[in-house]
């Protein structure tokens, strides 16, 4: 079966999967999925709302933070998914309790195969903070593609919004591993066919399976 052959991918068909607080309780690891992460202010569920044209899919709080699970989301093509990873920078819980989160986070970006790229959410009012430069840097050295989606441009004028992202785009200019810079508003809709390709693109990457790969070699 061809790429020609497979029904388009719905990103309004996404339905909730399942949520894991370990890499053990994730879903089996195969086809493609690619995950958003963000600062708890950042619009990250606001975002994946849009994407999925589905208000009520990802939690949206007053109080950022409250989401401290991996919570994975199926869409219409067979083992393809989006995965909302916890927000940092505004949960008030104790510091073991963020040092476990982050051990489980690295856990499933370093070893989840079918992970084909991550979705930095940031606010384009407020863009690389230390925790997007921990993101950008991290993707770079484990060669993982990056998008990042610079959200909430409704709250700026057009010409602000452009030099920001203008900002952006210069101090990244030499991360290889970029590979879409998206003006995006949740409010507007900015951005989210240019998104969606995007997405698109990543979840059609079919992962092989080591195992399968092992026996059409010994066939």
């Amino acid at each position: 079966m061809t790429a020609a052959d497979l029904k388009p991918i719905s990103f309004n068909s996404a339905r909730f999967l399942v949520s894991a607080a370990k890499l053990q309780d994730c879903p089996p690891d195969s086809g493609s999925e690619v995950a958003f992460a963000g600062r708890s202010n950042a619009g990250k569920s606001s975002a994946i709302n849009t994407i999925t044209n589905n208000g009520k899919l990802a939690r949206t709080s007053k109080t950022p933070g409250r989401t401290r699970l991996i919570n994975f989301f199926s869409l219409n093509r067979e083992q393809r998914r989006l995965v909302d990873l916890p927000g940092y920078g505004y949960a008030k819980v104790s510091r073991d309790m963020k040092d476990d989160w982050q051990k489980h986070l690295s856990h499933y970006l370093l070893e989840r195969k079918s992970l084909q790229g991550l979705v930095l959410v940031m606010d384009i009012r407020h863009p690389l903070t230390d925790f997007d430069r921990m993101m950008v840097d991290w993707c770079e050295h484990n060669q993982l593609p990056l998008m990042i989606l610079a959200t909430k441009a409704d709250k700026l004028k057009f010409g602000q919004a452009k030099q920001a992202m203008m900002g952006i785009a210069r101090e990244l200019e030499n991360q290889q591993w970029l590979k879409h810079l998206i003006m995006f508003s949740s409010t507007s809709k900015t951005g989210l066919d240019e998104c969606r390709q995007a997405l698109t693109d990543w979840l059609d990457t079919e992962t092989t399976d080591p195992e399968s790969e092992l026996e059409n070699d010994n066939d």
